[in-house]
């Protein structure tokens, strides 16, 4: 896979700090706004990749690239994914894909339309655990109740209280706790349960952003409730309920780094089958492997899944305060 990188903030770094442990993604160029050009050259010398731009459609263009990454604020996710499938190149895109049902829509016929593969790096589907904790799903019976916690205080929170513009606090960006940080747990759930009968959100919202916020989805035999906060510290145990027993685990769920299976009154037992430290290289070497395959069905399940999980998103959008 011969990767050109759409961005050069915090996501791109984390993406890049561990891109040597992938296989088969050549880094072959990066592409920042003319302001960021400094940061992006100091990537390149770092990373080893091989040219700068400043211009995506001039990196589109090149034709030593096949695959383009996207790791920009969620509100420009849309456009530019679409200029790459435009352009003939594979996409992966960072969470979410993007904003509306539609715009999955769009992007998946224009990626059909020109024979090029598009997926959503949403890390927690491609782990090691994630896979494993499926399975272990048919060992607690049938399941009634979802808790899903992803709390983790912004570094940002101070500053977005003092009237620093945040982008990840800022909504019109694709900002905010549902948005930014329940769209895992929404993944998540949807994955393993399917989509819900009805939707609510309770937001918490200051400076009209959703800082944090409680997302209840209701199925016909079971109950989830989907917490993601920006604004609080706190243990973020999550558990699934079953007749049988139960499924829990700590910490956040993009990184999902162990669980623990409780059967009745028996000792909870641990389990960890992630294969490597970060959690973003699962994902590539995926994208990869399906890249280089040209695995259509493959692009075709991940972009059912996108579309089901932004059916949520969207919907439970609708709680939140309009301008």
């Amino acid at each position: 896979m011969k990767l050109g990188i759409v961005g050069s903030g915090q996501i791109v770094h984390d993406f890049l700090s561990a891109s040597d442990q992938m296989q088969d993604v050549e880094l072959v160029a990066i592409s920042t706004l003319a302001r960021s050009k400094s940061v992006a050259e100091k990537l390149a010398e770092k990373y080893h990749i091989q040219k700068v731009y400043t211009d995506n459609e001039a990196m589109f263009a090149d034709s030593d690239i096949d695959t383009v990454y996207i790791g920009v604020p969620n509100s420009l996710h849309f456009p530019i994914a679409k200029q790459a499938l435009t352009a003939d190149k594979n996409v992966i895109c960072e969470k979410p894909l993007v904003e509306t049902s539609e715009q999955v829509k769009e992007l998946k016929k224009t990626a059909d339309k020109h024979h090029v593969l598009l997926f959503e790096a949403m890390t927690v589907l491609y782990l090691e655990n994630y896979f494993h904790l499926k399975e272990d799903l048919k060992r607690i019976g049938k399941v009634h109740v979802i808790a899903l916690n992803l709390t983790q205080i912004s570094s940002h929170y101070a500053d977005f209280l003092a009237g620093v513009h945040i982008p990840k606090f800022d909504r019109k960006m694709g900002g905010g706790a549902l948005m930014d940080m329940n769209i895992y747990n929404i993944n998540f759930c949807v994955s393993l349960f399917g989509q819900p009968k009805q939707i609510s959100y309770l937001p918490t919202i200051q400076r009209g952003t959703d800082t944090s916020g409680i997302l209840n989805l209701t199925y016909d035999d079971k109950q989830a409730s989907l917490i993601a906060a920006k604004d609080a510290v706190g243990p973020t145990r999550s558990y699934i309920e079953g007749e049988k027993g139960l499924i829990y685990f700590d910490g956040p769920l993009n990184v999902l780094p162990d669980y623990h299976v409780q059967i009745g009154k028996e000792e909870p037992k641990h389990y960890n089958f992630n294969k490597y430290d970060h959690r973003m290289i699962s994902e590539f070497n995926y994208f990869a492997r399906k890249i280089k395959e040209h695995d259509q069905q493959a692009a075709d399940e991940a972009a059912e899944h996108s579309l089901n999980a932004i059916s949520v998103l969207e919907k439970a959008q609708e709680f939140l305060p309009h301008d």
